[in-house]
């Protein structure tokens, strides 16, 4: 006797279950805000390419920071109808998906597009890394830290960051410096700021 099954129906083998995604940090830059930042308030004049921040390695410092994929999110004001496609192409060669947005004269089309992108990920799984010292995306930030499982941080020049965004380190947000968390820079910067004296190095400055 056969030791088939006797029902007339095909034979069911249950599908095994699909992966969950991986879990990745999506990291979004607001570029005329840490070029504006790192221009008037660190160096004092426009920056030269040599003392603009090397995004890859800030690509690099996104992916080790949680070991995990990341999509880097670049923004940019094309308001005037024209890109810097030099730069586009260089940050298309690291990975970024520049996101060149146009709007009218009045409007803070980069800001806008960063509300828009953190309120979607609201709704997302994944961690977020927001490269901007900007206070308008406070609202944001904080609905993402209402996730208890998701973490959130900013890269930033923490001297300069909106005082309300330290407020929001009780919550879990955390702070990652451009200079000495990201190591985005190829020399040291002119900086003057309070130093932990468990961050010192005397070395950096002989």
């Amino acid at each position: 006797m056969s030791d088939s099954p006797t029902s007339n129906g095909p034979l069911l083998v249950p599908s095994a279950a699909s992966p969950a995604p991986e879990r990745r940090t999506y990291l979004i830059v607001d570029g005329e805000n840490i070029d504006a930042t790192l221009g008037m308030n660190v160096l004092g004049h426009r920056p030269n390419p040599e003392e603009r921040p090397r995004w890859d390695r800030i690509v690099d410092f996104a992916q080790n920071l949680w070991g995990q994929p990341v999509t880097p999110l670049f923004f940019l004001n094309a308001s005037s109808g024209q890109m810097p496609m030099a730069f586009v192409q260089a940050l298309l060669a690291m990975g970024y998906r520049p996101i060149p947005l146009a709007g009218s004269g009045s409007e803070k089309v980069v800001d806008i597009g960063i509300q828009r992108t953190l309120e979607a990920l609201d709704s997302r799984a994944g961690d977020v890394l927001l490269a901007s010292h900007d206070g308008d995306f406070i609202p944001q930030v904080e609905g993402l830290l209402d996730d208890g499982d998701r973490r959130v941080g900013l890269l930033c020049f923490r001297e300069f960051v909106n005082a309300r965004f330290t407020e929001l380190a009780s919550r879990g947000l955390g702070f990652y410096d451009l200079e000495d968390n990201a190591g985005a820079f190829t020399t040291m910067l002119p900086r003057v700021r309070i130093i932990p004296l468990e961050e010192f190095d005397p070395l950096r400055y002989l």
